[in-house]
């Protein structure tokens, strides 16, 4: 047994947990640049939290401007163990309304402008995503969306854009209609791809705030009004995050999808041929298999 610390990315108007005891904002140094922010740590109901605002508090980052590789080694650092993606998120589905949460299973990545692995020349490693969210992290969500009272679907696949623009309506009828997406973001990739490579537990919660531009009754996507559900729904994001360290509680087994061990079998450098440069950056996301 290990002890749980439970980490969240909070997304677009998300910026803050509420109630963590001992709450400090504490700025972590990572060998892959300056995170999002300073990382807000304390505890709730005996479980060690943190927290990160995805784009900085004020909105400062870009989807494209997060420093995604740094976030992940920045919580990893910390002793986090298991990571919560809260986002917001447009819906191609009309059963899921602005207002609605939906527990993402799956991603298809068409994000083109971003470093997506920690590893690389001098130590190269290949982790399997075909299961990208770990289920049980999952379940939690969904009972403690359930608990708060929110309207929460289970499982969809997050396609995840460059953005910063929204989509075309060809894009979405595309991602709707021929790729069978339920929901499209800007943040979801490659940061589940990161945790991955961290051995971190990683969960995703869409925060629906509109219908993206596909369906026929709400037009164009509509920043005001995606600002105006975003208010809401940062209420109901905090709600559901205050109920996961009773839930998770304070002691943790291992992963039984072996979400904390995805790197055994990854590496794929030789032990004498690895960059020692490179293998000092792996230091905290790599650390149990590289001594």
């Amino acid at each position: 047994m290990t002890k749980t610390m439970i980490g969240v990315i909070g997304g677009s108007g998300l910026y803050e947990i509420d109630g963590l005891q001992g709450a400090e904002w504490r700025a972590v140094e990572t060998p892959w640049g300056a995170a999002s922010d300073a990382i807000l740590t304390g505890t709730l109901d005996g479980v060690p939290m943190a927290f990160l605002p995805r784009h900085g508090r004020g909105h400062v980052h870009s989807p494209s401007s997060v420093p995604y590789r740094a976030n992940i080694d920045a919580l990893k650092r910390l002793g986090v163990t298991d990571v919560i993606s809260v986002s917001a998120c447009g819906s191609f589905r009309e059963d899921l309304a602005p207002g609605d949460f939906l527990v993402i299973d799956q991603y298809i990545d068409r994000t083109f402008a971003r470093e997506k692995s920690f590893f690389g020349p001098g130590c190269v490693a290949h982790v399997s995503v075909a299961h990208p969210t770990c289920p049980r992290l999952s379940d939690a969500c969904e009972t403690a969306a359930q608990d708060a009272g929110i309207t929460v679907h289970r499982g969809g696949t997050y396609l995840a854009m460059e953005g910063p623009q929204f989509s075309t309506l060809a894009e979405s009828n595309l991602y709707r209609t021929v790729w069978g997406c339920d929901v499209i973001g800007m943040t979801g990739m490659p940061e589940a791809k990161l945790a991955r490579e961290a051995e971190l537990c990683y969960a995703s919660v869409a925060m629906i705030t509109d219908y993206d531009s596909w369906h026929p009754d709400h037009g164009a996507v509509d920043i005001t009004a995606i600002i105006a559900t975003l208010t809401g729904n940062a209420d109901k994001g905090r709600d559901m995050v205050r109920r996961l360290p009773a839930l998770l509680g304070p002691d943790r087994a291992p992963c039984p999808h072996g979400c904390d061990r995805a790197l055994d079998f990854a590496l794929i450098t030789a032990p004498e041929k690895r960059d020692p440069a490179v293998l000092a950056r792996l230091d905290a996301v790599a650390g149990r298999v590289l001594g």
